[in-house]
């Protein structure tokens, strides 16, 4: 199945699209994955290196934080490396509290972002806010860019939570704490909208987050929200937290999102652990939009967890070769075929299940249990093809695969 096919397989709620730079967000387009650099943006070296690692890892969009004047002045430099990389990643500016200074300060800045991204809840505080929120969309206008109206429960300007307060208490039936919080970071998010519509800024230019660190609030708030709007809306759980907690956190509360519909763009907000590298977050997205079937980015392999009848790494070892060759090679093949993101592929541990699940892969093997002998049929396209033995089956079957790509995908055409 293409991955047009299995994005159209996916019931989604009707938004408008927005355009930054050449990716199409919302309406009929693909979700897209997202993440975000943790470089001083003032480094202009690193952060070019850390953004083309993160687009080469699936990043279709890269985040970049803009918060003095060094970093708002390093943008354009980061920009024109890029494009000297062959790195035509579109960057988006993450603008909290002197966005609008920045922006004034370099104009260049404004032009070479692909995005805005704009907090509501600490653009600005008082009569300061909507002049300086006006500022930052006016760039905006000037220079034909999206804005993302990214509100934060850890953020929420302190003033609307009051006046909602107030509300709720003039209420019959007041409503508990929880729903109070959930409104007001949907107000935050939604009012800002509106006034960026009132200051010109075309609904095909905004889009929209909420952001909790919660499960079920995540999963209440963007119910809500979608049910409110037709904005182009980005998904995220903030301060995820590291490795399995925050895997299993953003996958919970996402993929019920998803699987409703809900959703134009993710991110998967990990902390990285120690000397790990930023891309993790990119291929955790990836993973979950492609075993819920909406998106194809690279071969999936499936694996026995093994158990008693299991030689004790074997599988495993080749399991894992499998799956690092395929993600090292993707970068290539998807320059070179088309379609090569579809490729399923089997490794299973004994002949329990070892050679069903493999007919039903692209290419499949079933290796041998303990005390058998070590032979493992391959089957290709759900038909016994050959069978390896000895100590080199690992090289040998990716050998296979890489014959087998060659063989079924069709080369891309390049222009000279």
């Amino acid at each position: 199945m293409s991955s047009a096919s299995l994005h159209e397989a996916a019931a989604r709620r009707s938004s408008v699209p927005v355009s930054v730079g050449p990716i199409v967000v919302g309406s009929v387009a693909p979700i897209v994955v997202q993440s975000m650099t943790n470089t001083d943006t003032a480094d202009v070296v690193g952060t070019a290196r850390q953004v083309a690692e993160l687009a080469r890892a699936g990043s279709e969009l890269v985040r970049i934080t803009v918060d003095k004047p060094e970093a708002a002045a390093a943008v354009p430099r980061i920009r024109e490396r890029l494009d000297m990389m062959g790195c035509d990643v579109p960057l988006i500016g993450d603008f909290h509290y002197n966005g609008h200074q920045l922006l004034e300060r370099e104009p260049a800045c404004a032009e070479a972002l692909a995005k805005y991204r704009i907090n509501p809840g600490n653009v600005g505080f008082g009569r300061k806010k909507d002049v300086q929120f006006s500022t930052i969309i006016e760039f905006a206008l000037r220079y034909a860019k999206p804005v993302r109206i990214g509100a934060n429960w850890g953020s929420l300007d302190q003033s609307m939570v009051a006046a909602l307060m107030d509300e709720n208490h003039a209420r019959a039936v007041p409503w508990d704490a929880a729903r109070v919080g959930r409104e007001a970071l949907i107000r935050s998010a939604l009012d800002s909208a509106a006034r960026a519509e009132q200051l010109g800024l075309g609904r095909d230019r905004i889009i929209v987050s909420c952001k909790v660190s919660g499960v079920q609030e995540l999963i209440s708030v963007y119910r809500d929200l979608a049910a409110r709007c037709d904005y182009a809306l980005h998904l995220g759980l903030t301060e995820a937290g590291m490795g399995s907690k925050g895997i299993v956190a953003s996958t919970a509360a996402l993929g019920v999102l998803l699987q409703e519909g809900i959703g134009d763009t993710i991110r998967i907000s990990l902390t990285p652990e120690p000397g790990e590298s930023r891309t993790s977050e990119v291929i955790v997205a990836q993973e979950l939009l492609q075993t819920m079937g909406l998106r194809a980015f690279t071969p999936l392999v499936t694996a026995c967890p093994g158990c008693g009848r299991t030689t004790s790494t074997l599988f495993q070892e080749l399991a894992k070769t499998v799956q690092d060759h395929v993600r090292a090679k993707m970068p290539e093949w998807r320059l070179m075929y088309d379609g090569v993101e579809n490729l399923t592929l089997a490794v299973m541990g004994c002949v329990v299940n070892g050679p069903g699940e493999s007919k039903h892969a692209d290419i499949g093997i079933s290796l041998p249990g303990i005390g058998e002998a070590p032979s493992a049929p391959v089957f290709i396209d759900g038909a016994k093809a050959m069978t390896l033995r000895g100590a080199n089956i690992a090289n040998e079957f990716v050998g296979v695969v890489e014959d087998y790509v060659a063989r079924r995908y069709t080369p891309r055409m390049h222009a000279d």
